[in-house]
C-alpha cells in the first residue's frame, strides 16, 4: 500500500488531516471520556502517555500504508474532534474496516456524518477500494444510524465477540459495496 502520511481531505466545514504531536491533548480527551468509548472494543485510556504511543503507532503504520488514519478536525478554527480509520487492509480484496471515534462535545452535529462521507469517497475512488466494512456494538444506536445513512447494510451479528472490562458484548457487522456507494444520491460529490 502507498503511503499516506501526507493525505488530507476537505469538506465544507473538516479537514481530515494525518495526526500531529500537538493532538496528543485532544486525544486523550477524546479516548479516556467514557461516553466516548462505551461501545469500543477497548477500554478508556487512563494515562496521557496512551496518546503518544496512538501518534507514535499511528505514524509508523500511516507511512508504510498499514493503515489510514485522520483527524478530525474542524475547518473552522483547528479544533480536534475525532479521528476516522481505514484498517485491516486487504489490498487483493480491495476491502477495508472503517473505524472512528468523535468527542462527545461535538455529537449531534453531522460532523461524523460529514467526514464518513470524505473518507468513503476517497477510499472508493482514490484507493479504488470494492468494499467496506463497518463492525459496531448494537447498542450502539447512533453509530447504526450513522452507517445507515451512509449507505451501509446490515449484514449479520457475531454474537459475544468483545469482552470488555468483564462486559461481554455483540457485534453487528455492516458492508458498504462501491456500487452501493456510487449508486446513491449525493454519494460524497460534495467533498473536494
Amino acid at each position: 500500500m502507498p503511503s499516506f502520511e501526507h493525505l488530507r481531505l476537505t469538506t465544507p466545514r473538516l479537514e481530515l488531516r494525518p495526526h500531529e504531536r500537538a493532538d496528543a491533548a485532544g486525544l486523550f480527551a477524546i479516548f479516556s471520556d467514557p461516553n466516548v468509548m462505551r461501545y469500543w472494543s477497548t477500554p478508556p485510556w487512563h494515562s496521557p502517555e496512551s496518546a503518544l504511543r496512538f501518534l507514535e503507532r499511528t505514524g509508523k503504520a500511516m507511512a508504510s500504508g498499514e493503515f489510514l488514519r485522520l483527524a478530525i478536525t474542524r475547518a473552522d478554527d483547528g479544533a480536534l474532534l475525532g479521528t476516522c480509520t481505514y484498517f485491516n487492509l486487504v489490498p487483493s480484496c480491495r476491502r477495508a474496516e472503517i473505524g472512528y471515534a468523535l468527542a462527545h462535545s461535538a455529537w449531534g452535529r453531522g460532523y461524523m456524518h460529514e467526514a464518513l462521507t470524505a473518507l468513503l469517497e476517497h477510499g472508493f475512488s482514490s484507493m479504488n477500494l470494492n468494499r467496506v466494512e463497518a463492525d459496531i456494538d448494537p447498542r450502539n444506536a447512533a453509530s447504526a444510524r450513522t452507517l445507515g445513512r451512509l449507505g451501509f447494510a446490515k449484514e449479520g451479528r457475531l454474537r459475544e465477540r468483545w469482552i470488555v472490562n468483564d462486559e461481554v458484548s455483540d457485534s453487528d457487522l455492516y458492508g458498504l459495496l462501491a456500487s452501493d456507494w456510487r449508486a446513491r444520491p449525493g454519494n460524497g460529490r460534495e467533498t473536494k
